[in-house]
C-alpha cells in the first residue's frame, strides 16, 4: 500500500501551491541549523541569480555524468510510516525500487512507463513516465534550466537543494532534490509534495556507481507466470 502511495504522489502531484517565481529556499528540516545565507539575492519571477544558476548547472552536470547506480532507500510517507529497500538506476529512463520483505512490491521504470507490481496480490499499475517529474532527471540529456520551472534553489554548509516542476503542462509534479556537496556531489534524498501539501520523502544511503547493470532488472515481472507458480 505504501509503495502505491509513493507512486501516486510522484505521478499525480497537483501544482496548486501558487509559486510564481524563484524563491530562496528554506533549508530541509533536517538541515535547518546548518542554513547559511550563501545565496542572498532574491531574484525576480522566472530569474535565477548568478549563484543560483551555478548551482543548477552543477546539478545538471551531476545527472548527465551519472552512470549506473545502486543503493539503499528509506521511504517516509505523509503519515510517518517508513519502508526500506534497494534502488537501482540506469540512465536514461530506467530505475527499480525493490521493497524489503515482508513487502513483495516493486516499482520499475522500463523506459516508457512507471510500473507498480505487487507480487503477492498479482497487481500491475502503470503510468507514463513522461507524465511524472522523474522524466526531467532521467532523460538522456538532462537540462534542468531548460526543462524545469525552478521554484527554489539554495545551499547549506554541506548540501545543495533545488525544487522544480516540469515545464511541460502535461506533466504534473513538484519535486525537491537534495544533494551532498562532498567529497563529490551525490544525490541524497528527494521529496514529492501533493496538492494537500503532504510530503513523501525518499532518503538514499550507500548510493554509489555500479558496474554495468543488467537490463533485465528493469523488466516487469510476468504476473501470468507468477500465478502459474502458485
Amino acid at each position: 500500500m505504501q509503495a502505491r502511495l509513493f507512486l501516486r504522489v510522484a505521478a499525480t502531484i497537483a501544482l496548486s501551491t501558487g509559486v510564481g517565481g524563484v524563491a530562496l529556499a528554506q533549508a530541509p528540516a533536517a538541515a535547518t541549523q546548518d542554513w547559511s545565507q550563501t545565496v542572498t539575492k532574491e531574484p525576480g519571477p522566472g530569474e535565477l541569480s548568478t549563484a543560483q544558476a551555478e548551482i543548477v548547472q552543477k546539478l545538471t552536470a551531476y545527472f548527465n555524468e551519472m552512470g549506473d547506480s545502486l543503493g539503499d532507500f528509506t521511504q517516509t510517507s505523509p503519515d510517518g510510516k517508513r519502508l526500506r529497500g534497494k534502488i537501482a538506476i540506469k540512465r536514461p529512463n530506467l530505475f527499480r525500487f525493490e521493497y524489503s520483505r515482508p513487502s513483495r512490491q516493486v516499482i520499475i521504470s522500463d523506459g516508457t512507463n512507471m510500473i507498480i507490481q505487487d507480487l503477492d496480490l498479482k497487481t500491475d499499475d502503470r503510468w507514463g513516465l513522461d507524465k511524472t517529474p522523474f522524466r526531467i532527471v532521467l532523460r538522456k540529456d538532462v537540462d534542468l534550466a531548460r526543462d524545469a520551472k525552478i521554484l527554489e534553489v539554495g545551499e547549506t554548509e554541506d548540501r545543495y537543494f533545488v525544487t522544480l516542476r516540469d515545464k511541460d503542462p502535461r506533466t504534473e509534479g513538484k519535486l525537491k532534490l537534495v544533494f551532498l556537496k562532498a567529497p563529490a556531489i551525490e544525490l541524497k534524498e528527494w521529496i514529492t509534495t501533493d496538492s494537500q501539501g503532504q510530503d513523501t520523502r525518499v532518503d538514499l544511503t550507500a548510493f554509489t556507481r555500479a558496474e554495468k547493470l543488467d537490463p533485465a532488472l528493469f523488466v516487469p515481472v510476468n504476473l501470468a507466470l507468477e500465478k502459474m507458480k502458485h
